[in-house]
């Protein structure tokens, strides 16, 4: 069976946007996307219901129409509609008709001509490989501290060998570590069925599980693997950037785009990056431009990989 044949009987060019909009949110939910990006696309679909006279058939909407549209949003519209909020507007278009005309509700596709100019938003900041060596010492001697803590490096070098997200390290429950596995891993689970698909398992180092283990002497863990609100953690991480002499403000943020970095530059497929991080196909485009980017622009000064770095140092030296 083709796409086409299976179109629901009720979808027709002599509809009006409206009942199309909600049948394409529902595809879009079935599709795994992310409730925002569903907020964001029918809401743009929404916007040109609004400017379209009332009722109007999807099967007369023109190429045509579509350009004013678009001029309509960018300047007789009176909001602001910035450059990346425009990119997505024509991305919006260009995925909805291109559902209908795939489903055979419209015969031609008016947006398949718009032209959808390429916007990046600033590029994120990332540490040097001098600043990861910094950070991962820093952390160490905390370890190596009286009293110990292993808090700060199980944290940071768990972020820049993993490339978590802040939510994602929140919600680590104890049971999500494979330990015992072959090779160990982490498994990053979501409880919503439409998250299913950044659900990933990702490798642990030795190094870093030997931490673990100082880590879970020192703290009475329970069920989460950091069992601290995440602007907690986030105060840990901004005042190990500060014993550590950084003039960045670490983040979560700074450490998952590091740790995608360092990849790339160790050799990484891209699709393996992009498997490890969680993104979406449609989301990776740009990530991996700005990664790219990254990869130009940042220092290549040598430094230890994240889960070699910071090893203490030799007596007598």
């Amino acid at each position: 069976m083709t796409e086409k044949s299976a179109t629901p009987a009720h979808l027709t060019a002599n509809l009006p946007l409206p009942p199309l909009i909600q049948a394409w949110r529902i595809y879009l939910e079935d599709q795994g996307r992310s409730p925002n990006t569903v907020k964001a696309f029918t809401g743009d679909l929404k916007l040109l219901t609004r400017y379209l006279p009332p009722d109007t058939p999807v099967g007369r909407i023109t190429t045509d129409d579509l350009n004013r549209f678009m001029a309509w949003v960018k300047e007789g519209r009176g909001v602001p509609c910035s450059p990346k909020t425009c990119a997505r507007r024509i991305t919006s278009l260009k995925s909805f008709f291109k559902w209908l005309h795939e489903k055979g509700v419209i015969v031609g596709n008016p947006a398949e001509r718009l032209v959808q100019h390429s916007v990046l938003s600033p590029l994120p900041q990332v540490l040097t490989p001098a600043e990861v060596q910094a950070v991962l010492q820093t952390a160490q001697a905390f370890r190596e501290a009286r009293p110990p803590d292993a808090r700060p490096y199980v944290l940071v070098a768990l972020l820049l060998e993993t490339g978590i997200k802040k939510g994602e390290a929140v919600n680590i429950h104890l049971n999500h570590l494979a330990l015992d596995a072959p090779e160990p891993y982490l498994f990053i689970r979501y409880a919503s069925p439409q998250h299913r698909y950044r659900e990933r398992k990702i490798p642990l180092s030795d190094t870093w599980i030997e931490a673990l283990q100082e880590y879970r002497t020192q703290y009475p863990l329970q069920e989460r693997l950091f069992p601290w609100t995440a602007r907690r953690l986030e105060y840990l991480l901004q005042d190990l950037s500060e014993a550590a002499g950084l003039e960045k403000r670490l983040s979560f943020s700074m450490c998952r785009w590091t740790c995608a970095l360092m990849d790339l530059r160790r050799g990484m497929e891209p699709t393996a990056i992009r498997q490890k991080l969680g993104v979406s196909r449609v989301q990776w485009r740009e990530v991996y431009q700005k990664l790219q980017r990254l990869d130009a622009l940042t220092p290549r000064e040598e430094g230890p990989a994240a889960g070699e770095a910071a090893a203490p140092a030799e007596e007598g030296g």
